[in-house]
């Protein structure tokens, strides 16, 4: 077996996982964020490990560092490894501990980016470190990057990046980051580790309908709010068809070989059923999405509003964007507007890949029992905006998680948090992947 991270590198990323969540990073949206104090602290790591880092800001305090990582082969394509700095809000008084704690208690670090995702952000960090110590080198160039706003638009973090400085980016055509690599428990003693080659597009949209302006006590057939009412009801209620991309077909496909059951790809839903606790993993990404999620109309309760405003979460596939546009047309009818208030692309990577493969092996060398499927992910990532590079972007942030600790449900959760040893598991997977990519 190769060299391992020393024990330097096991106690660091307890350490920066546990400081990194001390500094207050929460994105409120509309610009509402301060990501520099803990870009400042992730770049003085970096440059202690001799590197060079390059602090970017669109936007005065919503801070980005980018470093570069010279391979032995200057020939090979350069690898992006990048984790975002900013967290979702958390309130207090709904935690066990204060969220921005960082608390170390019974092997468990506690705090709001525990799992999204200071704890990926604490692990590059710990390996790069621990390279520097021990005269390490990759084959390939591999570009660091810690962005701000990715709880949000990316405005002020992978997209800026990718608009504004696409040079410090030279050579990268494959990334990796957030949600892959993390222990799924199906209840039946099986370990599975689920690595992200996809996601679905990102469509946030705005539904706006227009009527009347009226009394509340007289008869209106121009009800701005009936109308909003009844398109957000038919959006709710759509059964969207059944898609599969390439992605979720090889996960499909892989699940159902490992539990034993025949492959029909002509009845998913019935597949869906047989696979059990293991069809999370999938059934969010066999089928566009639209939920309505915001409501604003009206000003009193006896005035009927000329204008009614709803919100809605959309996601497609990979494909599937017309499909999803050509249905909110329909579903919205002729009297309400849709917009997007936030688009992203859809993303898709192979797996077949030799650095899919390469994360795959790494996963298993440190968790022999386990067993590693590709899946697509239901939301989205930077990757979205590092594609517009020609970057395509993996999910591969690992975690060997005890049963019954329920990762995706930390994931902007109350009482977020992540065992120590899942920290020591995550850094010596991607040591070893990040030796052999």
């Amino acid at each position: 077996m190769a060299d391992q991270p020393d024990q330097q590198a096991l106690d660091e990323v307890v350490e920066f996982t546990s400081d990194l969540i001390r500094i207050d990073t929460t994105n409120r949206g509309g610009g509402d964020c301060q990501e520099r104090p803990a870009a400042e602290y992730a770049a003085a790591r970096l440059a202690e490990a001799g590197l060079q880092p390059t602090l970017l800001e669109r936007t005065k305090g919503r801070t980005n560092v980018v470093a570069r990582i010279e391979g032995t082969d200057p020939s090979a394509d350069a690898l992006l490894l990048h984790g975002h700095l900013d967290v979702v809000p958390a309130e207090a008084r709904d935690w066990s501990v204060h969220p921005f704690s960082g608390e170390i208690r019974d092997g468990v670090v506690w705090g709001r980016g525990a799992v999204d995702m200071k704890n990926m952000d604490a692990m590059i960090l710990a390996v790069v470190r621990d390279w520097a110590r021990s005269g390490v080198r990759p084959r390939r160039d591999i570009v660091i990057a810690f962005t701000a706003d990715e709880e949000a638009s990316a405005e002020d973090g992978s997209g800026f990046l990718a608009e504004e400085h696409p040079g410090l980016f030279e050579g990268c055509t494959e990334g990796v980051s957030e949600s892959g690599a993390f222990t799924f428990h199906d209840g039946s003693g099986r370990q599975l580790y689920p690595i992200a080659a996809g996601e679905r597009g990102t469509a946030w949209l705005k539904l706006t309908a227009r009527g009347r302006a009226g009394h509340g006590s007289k008869v209106n057939r121009d009800n701005a709010v009936t109308r909003l009412a009844a398109a957000i009801t038919r959006i709710g209620e759509h059964d969207w068809p059944l898609r599969l991309t390439p992605t979720v077909r090889a996960a499909l496909t892989e699940l159902a070989a490992l539990y034993g059951i025949e492959t029909d790809l002509a009845d998913v839903d019935a597949l869906l059923d047989k696979l059990g606790p293991a069809a999370a993993l999938v059934e969010a990404t066999v089928r566009n999405s639209a939920n309505p999620t915001m409501l604003d109309a009206g000003y009193k309760i006896n005035v009927i509003p000329g204008e009614a405003v709803a919100h809605v979460d959309g996601r497609y596939l990979p494909g599937a964007e017309g499909e999803f546009r050509a249905t909110l047309d329909r579903l919205t009818g002729p009297d309400v507007e849709w917009e997007f208030h936030h688009r992203e692309v859809a993303l898709q990577a192979p797996v077949d890949s030799a650095t899919y493969a390469r994360m795959r092996a790494a996963v298993e060398e440190f968790a022999p029992e386990g067993h590693v499927v590709p899946y697509c992910m239901s939301g989205g990532t930077d990757a979205k905006q590092f594609s517009r590079l020609g970057i395509t972007g993996y999910g591969f942030a690992p975690l060997k998680l005890p049963e019954g600790f329920d990762y995706q449900a930390l994931f902007h959760g109350v009482d977020e948090r992540v065992p120590v040893e899942a920290l020591h598991f995550g850094v010596r997977v991607l040591d070893r992947f990040l030796r052999t990519a």
